[in-house]
């Protein structure tokens, strides 16, 4: 009992890190963008979206490099992807004063962009297990995971990158960004990422040791609790440009967080280990979860260019069902997945 009164205080004072480090850093990125007259999708996309994802790329580097793991840190990477994708536009969507609104950018640049770094990682993990398989026992598929291919989803990144430029050379900027310092705001922002990794830190800890006391699997709190855990700033400053009235900022914020998940926090792991095993047999259905989980979204914000109150509820109980669903697969109840990880 003692251990878990413990560790609920250690969560929620580093949920409270996290949400003074998220404010940091949305003010900051904010005022940059102001400063450097980049539009609003961009804002999401790049410049939130990449800071706010510090905390998943650390997850993905430490968990292979100090503990071997990873599986797990794929796991977790696609846990935050899901919610992401549901949980956090859901929260925005009911947050905000009226629907949260889209345009046509986000719908048919980045939210379609997004879909292709699906395909494409979905695509690397498949030719990891054609071109350099492992041998393992029974029907397990895995393949070995190299620099080479890890670079796949990486130079996608950079395409993504060079599209995001674009956008920047194109757009008039009619806000004024005299009174703005650029050199403190990149202190702040600097600041601000420390300040939300420690908080990360300190609640992925508490839910490793929770995962400990009630014998949880670590995959199941990898594709869960670590990604929730490590999903916190994402949705806090989500939230926060919902509530603004900037929606686009608030979805951009989303698909830009996931799309330099996929092509950038996972290959990072194998492109520091120089390689990695994937279990393909569980990483293919994760990766259709997450394509279905996008479609929805896709098509909830193409209805109207905006995504209402009723359409927010409906995300968030997908990702109740989903957890749901692999919390029965975990502990042996269906058998939908082949050879997910046991409890």
């Amino acid at each position: 009992m003692t251990g878990i009164l413990i560790w609920t205080l250690v969560a929620l004072v580093s949920t409270a890190i996290i949400w003074k480090g998220s404010g940091l850093l949305e003010r900051s990125s904010e005022r940059l963008s102001v400063y450097y007259e980049l539009p609003d999708i961009v804002q999401g996309a790049i410049v939130v979206a990449v800071g706010s994802s510090f905390p998943e790329l650390s997850t993905t580097v430490i968990s292979t490099l100090v503990h071997g793991e990873f599986e797990l840190g794929v796991a977790a990477i696609v846990g935050s992807a899901l919610f992401n994708i549901l949980v956090i536009p859901g929260l925005s969507g009911l947050a905000s004063r009226e629907e949260l609104r889209a345009n046509r950018d986000l719908v048919y640049k980045e939210a379609q962009f997004y879909m292709i770094a699906v395909a494409v990682l979905t695509l690397t993990f498949a030719f990891a297990a054609i071109y350099h398989p492992v041998a393992s026992e029974g029907s397990v598929i895995q393949g070995e995971m190299t620099r080479g291919l890890a670079l796949m989803p990486v130079a996608l990144y950079g395409l993504y990158i060079f599209v995001q430029y674009q956008d920047t050379l194109d757009h008039e900027a009619d806000v004024d960004a005299e009174g703005i310092r650029p050199g403190r705001e990149w202190g702040m922002l600097a600041l601000s990422l420390v300040v939300i990794v420690i908080g990360v830190e300190g609640l992925v800890r508490a839910a490793i040791n929770f995962g400990e006391i009630f014998g949880t699997p670590s995959f199941l709190w990898g594709i869960t609790v670590v990604a929730a855990g490590t999903s916190i700033p994402d949705a806090f400053v989500s939230i926060r440009a919902a509530r603004g009235g900037r929606g686009v900022t608030s979805i951009a914020n989303v698909l830009g967080s996931n799309t330099f998940d996929l092509l950038v926090c996972i290959p990072a792991g194998v492109l520091i280990a120089g390689t990695a095993v994937i279990n393909f047999s569980v990483a293919a259905p994760m990766m259709a979860a997450l394509t279905a989980a996008t479609i929805v979204l896709f098509l909830m914000m193409r209805t109207h260019m905006a995504l209402s109150r009723h359409e927010s509820v409906a995300l968030l109980v997908i990702y109740v069902l989903f957890v749901a669903w692999i919390s029965v697969e975990t502990f042996g109840v269906v058998d939908w997945v082949p050879n997910l990880p046991p409890a």
